[in-house]
């Protein structure tokens, strides 16, 4: 009997694990939210839709937020899908969620049937740029009018399950948030809620999303991407580093290359988006943000 207990120890200590890795249901939201809608708030949300959310649940091929596969989650984790965002009844989440749900995934990851979503987080976003964002989902815009469809439904591997349960971490339900109107702390805001340190840091699956200036690598690249036919890319040095970052980049370089594309030593490619949505003025905050961040060191293969 005593040669067994080893196996039994650890046989306790795995059925531990995965009933511990399977905690991925929390509470959900009470409040009592409700959008304010207005042509502004549309217009807003329109931007920071396309600015934020594209990357992932934007299909080109139909033009519309559809959703995609999401090729960067490793296979052995499972299949994972990006979610229609379209005013559909059938598959879209907008119309099967309320403003307060809505707001509440955003915010914490908690969807309103308690499973924990561990991307596309913004806690630190405004709440007026969530109202902005729940007005434009909701509205008829082409892109996200009904589209009764699906691109693939998310299934994961028992190893995807351990993990998301072991990483399951509903972030804080933060409200009162005002957007910045100081330049820097502009581009420090749009930097984090546009998603920009999620792919320019070390890994996707280490930012932090409270304070994304401790996320390992903090906007010095490195970051694997699956770029256009599965071609891996790593992310750019967005650091003020002269050699390996964007130290030598001027304000009209940079506007440039957020906008059209066109960096001063080469032409950008998917998944990085030309943000033309976004004003001057708020790509010029993002610059001046970025000259403030410690200049890192760090080579990363140009494409």
């Amino acid at each position: 009997m005593k040669k067994h207990k080893p196996l039994i120890a650890l046989s306790l200590l795995l059925t531990a694990i995965i009933i511990y890795s399977c905690k991925t249901h929390f509470e959900t939201t009470k409040t009592d939210f409700k959008v304010t809608k207005s042509g502004e708030a549309f217009d807003r949300g329109k931007v920071l839709v396309f600015s934020s959310c594209e990357g992932c649940h934007y299909n080109r091929g139909v033009h519309k937020f559809i959703g995609n596969k999401i090729d960067d989650v490793p296979g052995i984790a499972g299949a994972v899908y990006s979610a229609n965002l379209t005013q559909s009844k059938t598959h879209g989440i907008p119309p099967r969620y309320s403003d307060a749900e809505l707001k509440y995934l955003l915010k914490t990851g908690i969807a309103k049937d308690g499973r924990f979503v561990g991307y596309m987080l913004r806690p630190n976003m405004a709440d007026d740029d969530i109202n902005d964002i729940i007005v434009f989902l909701r509205s008829n815009d082409p892109s996200v009018a009904a589209a009764d469809t699906t691109v693939g439904l998310t299934h994961y591997s028992m190893i995807g399950k351990m993990y998301m349960g072991m990483n399951a971490k509903p972030l804080p339900y933060t409200t009162g948030i005002k957007r910045p109107t100081d330049p820097v702390a502009l581009g420090a805001y749009l930097v984090d809620n546009l998603g920009c340190f999620h792919c320019h840091s070390k890994s996707l699956t280490s930012v932090n999303y409270i304070n994304p200036n401790q996320s390992p690598g903090y906007l010095a690249g490195g970051a694997k991407l699956n770029g256009a036919q599965g071609v891996k890319i790593a992310a750019s040095n967005i650091t003020p580093d002269k050699n390996t970052g964007i130290g030598n980049y001027t304000q009209q370089q940079f506007r440039k290359a957020i906008k059209e594309g066109e960096a001063p030593d080469r032409k950008l490619h998917p998944p990085m988006p030309k943000l033309d949505m976004l004003s001057d003025g708020e790509v010029d905050a993002i610059y001046a943000y970025l000259q403030t961040v410690p200049a890192v060191e760090n080579k990363v293969e140009k494409h």
